[in-house]
Parts: C-alpha cells; structure tokens; sequence
C-alpha cells in the first residue's frame, strides 16, 4: 500500500511525543526511578524486537491483505459487503487481541512472556511498547492468520495497526484525562485509569481489563471485566 511505512510511523511518532511530553508537564503519578534508565531499557527493547520481528517475518500485514484480496481468499472476499467490511474487520480484529491477551496472562508459559511488558517499575507512554520479542512474533502471527481467514482488507489492517498501536501508548501514558472526558471516553476506548488497574500487583486485578484499542473488545461484544477498584480514584 502507497506511503504506508510513512502513515503508520507519522502516527506512531506523533502520539509518541505528544503522550511523553503531557507527561513531562503534567504527569499524574511521580516515577520511582529516573525514566532515562527506563527509557533506555524500554526503547532498547523495542528496537531488538522490532528487528527480529522483521528477520521471522518478513512479510507484512497490508502485504498479505493485497495478495488475499488479489486471490479471493478469506472471509469478506468472499462475501461481497462493501459497505460493512471495513467496520466488521476493525471490530473483529479488536475482539481477536482482546483474547489473545487474556491468553498470554493465563497460559504459564505465555504468561512468561508477556510478564517482560509488566515487570516495568513505572508505568508510562513507553511501556506500551515493551514486549519480549518472541511475544511480538506470536501476536504477528496470529494477526496473519486472522486477516487471512477473514479477508480482511488492506486499509482496515492500515487502520487498526495505527490504532493498536497508537492506543497502546495512549493508554500507557503516566497522564490523567479531566474527568469530564474520561468517563464517558472509558465506555468505549481503554483510559489510563482502567489499564492502570491491569498492571495493578493484585493478581486479580492484572487479570482484568484487557482491552488494548476499546475497552474490552468494542466493550460489549464480549465478557468485560471492569474492575471497580479504589485504583481508579488515585
């Protein structure tokens, strides 16, 4: 797809320094540690990932979107429903790393993985980008076979990589939304303050609030567990 390195980069970046300077003026809790320690690790850790993500996987999402479309393979190219697919991609493709996530906490070994992204000692903008490697190939994959079997097309998987990963920022940043905004913002998206309460160090918390774009798969189409805890008054 033309320019797509350039939209999704554009996006990753702006939000990215939009997120880590509110959180330069205003952050809602103060960091134990110096951030330039976490900083190093959690940037470090990105760039490791993303080259070896690369190195297993070389082909990309919207690629292998063209070739299904090209070839009539998957769900929706099959089905002709112009006017729905795009929504029903996004929606599905949310729904599918909703459960992948409650996977990595509940299978031991995935857990182990995925444990890296909550063993940050702070949680801020660039903890939604720390993630083992290998846990970045899985989620690859599984992406690839869920856009295949589905058909989805190339510019809804353009759409939702740049929200899933815009989001996971977003929703990691050491920030807090007035609350005028944020209640009514939590009913569908994912806030600071509910994922806040996923990496409580309550066991029962962790495992709670899964969502990554909304706030637990477009928020009611599947079980949502928001836990009403006294972490969301802090």
């Amino acid at each position: 797809m033309t320019n797509e390195v350039w939209w999704r980069l554009g996006f990753f970046l702006s939000i990215l320094v939009i997120m880590m300077l509110i959180e330069w003026r205003m952050p809602a809790r103060q960091a134990p540690i110096k951030s330039s320690k976490r900083w190093f690790a959690n940037f470090g850790l990105v760039f490791i990932s993303s080259v070896i993500a690369r190195l297993a996987v070389p082909v990309g999402l919207t690629a292998v979107a063209l070739y299904n479309q090209q070839h009539g393979i998957g769900l929706f190219n099959i089905i002709n429903l112009p006017s729905i697919v795009i929504i029903l991609s996004l929606i599905l493709l949310d729904i599918i790393i909703y459960w992948q996530h409650r996977l990595f906490h509940r299978v031991p070994m995935l857990w182990r993985l995925h444990k890296v992204h909550h063993a940050d000692a702070h949680v801020d903008a660039s903890t939604g980008l720390r993630f083992h490697p290998i846990e970045i190939i899985l989620s690859i994959l599984v992406k690839l076979v869920a856009v295949s079997l589905l058909g989805v097309p190339a510019i809804a998987v353009l759409i939702f990589e740049i929200a899933l990963n815009g989001l996971a920022i977003f929703n990691h940043a050491n920030i807090r939304l007035p609350p005028a905004l944020e209640k009514p913002l939590r009913l569908i998206f994912m806030t600071q303050i509910l994922h806040r309460i996923h990496h409580s160090q309550r066991v029962s918390e962790t495992n709670s609030n899964y969502g990554l774009v909304s706030s637990g798969g477009i928020g009611f189409l599947v079980v949502i567990r928001v836990k009403q805890s006294s972490l969301i008054m802090s």
